[in-house]
């Protein structure tokens, strides 16, 4: 009797959690790429395109030229805005591949896990060589499963609802393809040209705030599995405050890769003009982080995202705090904050 054989028959349905994940974190490897590739085509169609247009009416003056003018700025901006999307879409699906990947690495561990120990007890019971062993053995096994299942049961959840807020975001940028600007004649309008409505600039910020904290919410609960383990579904097995936070902003689309350690997404605040230490300027979506700066994990203690300030406070929601994703109030003060980062 083959032990390990035995012991994957009761683990059926972890083994099928793990392979539907890595199916899926491949498909989201492709379309990520094909975004990436579209994404570049159109922008180099939409430079071409303006350089042969300029060309042109370097040597047309006439009675059309103007309207060709106007058509082919036209065609300049729909291929550009068709790139931007591309490009945001290619973010979305590079967040969903984060997670997906991640997802994958939880249940394959989960799953070899399991493995070992059921084959473990199942080959000791063999060796016993009776049948009140065996059925031991068999029973200890099947024990075993419910808490491995599960796990990898949490992270097919955990992609599910990362593909779902995909899909959502995705059939956004859909809608911005559709209503360009140029087929509907709303691209002055919303650009603020001539007799249009201007669009308020901080428009797309406050949306994506308004994503980071959504995302956040939805994790509020999610613990590390078994407690004091720091594993968790959000980056590498470590001290993972930092791995939520850079999460929870890239399913919104920022261009940050997981960072474990807090001080470097201060770091990368400063590097992309997105850091403050002046605690007037956080808002919500902003990551706060706690201690002294960002040199050290002794003094770059700990990260949260801004769910809301009032007056004197400042609610987060904070990965790692004690084991668990929870949502925190402190005083703002400097003492326990020394600067926070936009996404």
């Amino acid at each position: 009797m083959d032990a390990r054989a035995m012991a994957r028959h009761f683990a059926e349905s972890m083994i099928g959690h793990r392979n539907s994940l890595a199916g899926k974190a491949e498909d989201a490897v492709k379309a990520q790429y094909a975004l990436h590739r579209t994404a570049t085509a159109l922008t180099d169609q939409a430079e071409d395109q303006g350089k042969a247009a300029r060309t042109v009416l370097e040597h047309w003056k006439g009675d059309n030229s103007e309207g060709f003018e106007r058509r082919s700025a036209g065609l300049g901006r729909q291929l550009r805005t068709t790139a931007d999307a591309a490009r945001d879409a290619e973010k979305v699906v590079a967040g969903v591949t984060s997670a997906l990947t991640t997802g994958h690495a939880r249940a394959r561990l989960a799953v070899d896990e399991y493995l070992d120990k059921a084959a473990g007890l199942l080959d000791a019971g063999l060796k016993v060589g009776t049948r009140a062993a065996l059925l031991k053995a068999v029973g200890q096994a099947a024990d075993l499963e419910p808490r491995y299942t599960k796990e990898t049961a949490e992270a097919v959840r955990h992609a599910r609802g990362e593909l779902e807020d995909a899909a959502r975001r995705l059939r956004a940028l859909e809608k911005d393809v559709e209503h360009d600007g140029v087929a509907d004649g709303r691209a002055e309008r919303t650009r603020g040209g001539a007799g249009g409505r201007t669009r308020p600039s901080n428009a797309r910020g406050k949306g994506r705030s308004r994503t980071i904290v959504s995302a956040a919410r939805r994790e509020l609960g999610t613990r590390e599995s078994p407690p004091g383990s720091n594993r968790n579904p959000y980056g590498p097995t470590a001290a993972w405050c930092s791995s939520f936070a850079t999460s929870m902003w890239r399913k919104a689309g920022v261009d940050i890769p997981v960072l474990p350690f807090t001080g470097d997404v201060f770091r990368w605040g400063q590097r992309n003009g997105k850091a403050y230490t002046s605690l007037s300027a956080v808002r919500p979506g902003d990551v706060l982080l706690f201690g002294t700066g960002p040199s050290s994990p002794a003094t770059s203690r700990h990260i949260g995202i801004v769910e809301k300030v009032s007056g004197g406070t400042v609610t987060l929601i904070e990965g790692n705090s004690g084991d668990a994703v929870r949502r925190n109030t402190h005083k703002l003060s400097p003492a326990t904050f020394y600067g926070g980062v936009h996404p």
